[in-house]
C-alpha cells in the first residue's frame, strides 16, 4: 500500500479554522527549523521541509484549501481527477514566498536565522496545540465503495477525566509552573558556528511543552487528564471512494494540548475485490462470454453491471476480445457524484469443449458450406 500522507493541518501544527496569518506564522517557524541550509546533509530535515512546503502550498490557497477540507488528499489524487498540486515544493504566490523567507533571514543573508538582524517571532511552545490525528480502517464491499454507505467503527478514544476536568491534578490542587523551562514549554540552547550564533529550540523534556507540571496527580486518571474509553462513530462513506483513501471525521482524534482543539479521525477504506468487476479510476471493466452463433449472427445478450443487468445488442460478425462501452455505468466521481465513469466489457467467443453427435454434424456442415463459399479449407475436411 502506498505511504499514507499526513494531514496538512497536522504538518503545520494549526487548527482547521486557522486564518492566513496563523498559517504563515506556523510555516515560517517550521520552514526556518527544517531549511536545508540550516541542516546540511540531513535527509530527514529535507523531507520534512518538502512536506511543510506541500502543506502550505495547499492551505494558503483558498480554492485548494476548500477542496482539501472537503475531500482530504483525494482532492489532489490524479486517480480521482485531482489537480495534483499537493506534491512537492511550495507553489503559492512568489511574492508571498519571498516575503516569508525575507522575514526569516532578514536583509542580510542568513542574518536573522543565525541570530543577527530582525527575526520572525517564534510561536510559544506552550501555546494551545491541536491534538494528533487518529487513524482507523474500515472494510468495504465493491458496491459499498461505488455507491457510498454508512459504517460504524469503534476506536479507543481519550475523554476528559471527570474528576480533574482534564487538568491531571488532584482535586483541590492545580498544575504548577515547570521549574525546568520556567513555564515557557521550551529549552533554548545557543551554539557558535561558522555563520555565527545558532539558536536551537527544543520542547521541554519535563513538561513536554505544556509549561506546567503536576505535583499531586489525579488518582482517577493518574495525572494524564484523560481516560481511554471505547467509542463508536458512524462514518459516512462517499460514493466513489477508492481503496486506500481516507475519510476525515473532524474532532475524532487525540485531545489538544493547553486548550487546543482535538485532532481528526482519519478512516482508511479497504475495498474488497469483486469476482467479476475490476476498477481503474472511475471506470469498470469486465469480461462476458458469448456463443459462436451470437458472435456470427448477432443478437441480444444480458450484461451484469453495478446497476444490475442491462441488454446489449451484439453486431453480426463480432470478433473475440471486442470491447464495448456502457456509458455512465462506472464509478461516481468523488468530486461530483453526478458524473460517472464508464463500464467497458470485453466480449469473448465461448468455444465449447464438448460436442454431441448432432452438434458435431452441424459444425461439419457449416465448415463445408464455408469452403464452398470460397473460404479457406476447414477444420473438418
Amino acid at each position: 500500500m502506498a505511504e499514507q500522507k499526513r494531514d496538512y493541518y497536522e504538518v503545520l501544527g494549526v487548527s482547521k479554522d486557522a486564518d492566513d496569518a496563523a498559517l504563515k506564522k506556523a510555516y515560517r517557524m517550521l520552514a526556518k527549523k527544517y531549511h536545508p541550509d540550516a541542516n546540511p546533509g540531513d535527509k530527514q530535515a529535507e523531507a520534512a521541509f518538502k512536506e511543510i512546503n506541500e502543506a502550505y502550498s495547499v492551505l494558503s490557497d483558498p480554492k485548494k484549501r476548500a477542496q482539501y477540507d472537503q475531500f482530504g488528499h483525494a482532492a489532489f489524487d490524479p486517480r480521482m481527477g485531482g489537480g495534483g498540486s499537493g506534491g512537492g515544493f511550495y507553489e503559492g504566490n512568489a511574492a508571498d514566498f519571498g516575503d516569508i523567507f525575507g522575514d526569516m533571514f532578514g536583509g542580510d543573508i542568513f542574518g536573522s536565522f543565525f541570530g543577527g538582524g530582525r527575526g520572525a517571532q517564534r510561536q510559544a511552545a506552550n501555546a494551545p496545540m491541536r491534538g494528533a490525528n487518529v487513524h482507523a480502517t474500515v472494510r468495504l464491499t465493491f458496491e459499498e465503495a461505488i455507491f457510498g454507505c454508512k459504517k460504524k467503527i469503534t476506536i479507543d478514544y481519550k475523554e476528559e477525566c471527570e474528576t480533574c476536568k482534564g487538568s491531571g491534578a488532584k482535586p483541590g490542587t492545580s498544575p504548577e509552573t515547570c521549574p525546568t523551562c520556567k513555564g515557557q514549554g521550551k529549552i533554548v540552547k545557543m551554539s557558535q558556528t561558522m555563520f555565527g550564533t545558532v539558536q536551537n529550540v527544543q520542547t521541554c523534556p519535563t513538561c513536554h511543552g505544556s509549561g506546567k507540571v503536576v505535583k499531586e496527580k489525579c488518582t482517577s486518571c493518574n495525572g494524564t487528564g484523560y481516560k481511554r474509553i471505547r467509542k463508536s462513530f458512524e462514518v459516512s462513506i462517499p460514493a466513489g471512494i477508492d481503496n486506500g483513501l481516507s475519510v476525515r471525521m473532524p474532532h475524532g482524534g487525540e485531545p489538544g494540548v493547553n486548550g487546543g482543539e482535538r485532532g481528526d479521525l482519519l478512516v482508511e477504506c479497504i475495498v474488497s475485490p469483486h469476482p467479476i468487476f475490476k476498477r481503474q479510476d472511475t471506470n469498470i471493466f469486465s469480461t462476458v462470454p458469448i456463443s459462436f452463433a451470437t458472435a456470427a449472427l448477432g443478437g441480444t445478450i444480458r450484461i451484469k453491471t453495478v446497476d444490475g443487468e442491462v441488454e446489449y445488442t451484439v453486431k453480426a460478425g463480432t470478433q473475440t476480445d471486442t470491447r464495448v462501452r456502457l456509458s455512465g455505468k462506472g464509478v461516481p466521481s468523488l468530486r461530483n457524484p453526478k458524473m460517472r465513469g464508464d463500464h467497458y466489457v470485453t466480449l469473448v467467443v465461448d468455444v465449447p469443449t464438448k460436442l454431441n453427435a448432432k452438434q458435431r454434424e452441424a459444425l461439419k456442415n457449416f465448415d463445408e458450406a464455408m469452403q464452398g463459399d470460397g473460404k479457406k479449407k476447414g477444420l473438418f475436411s
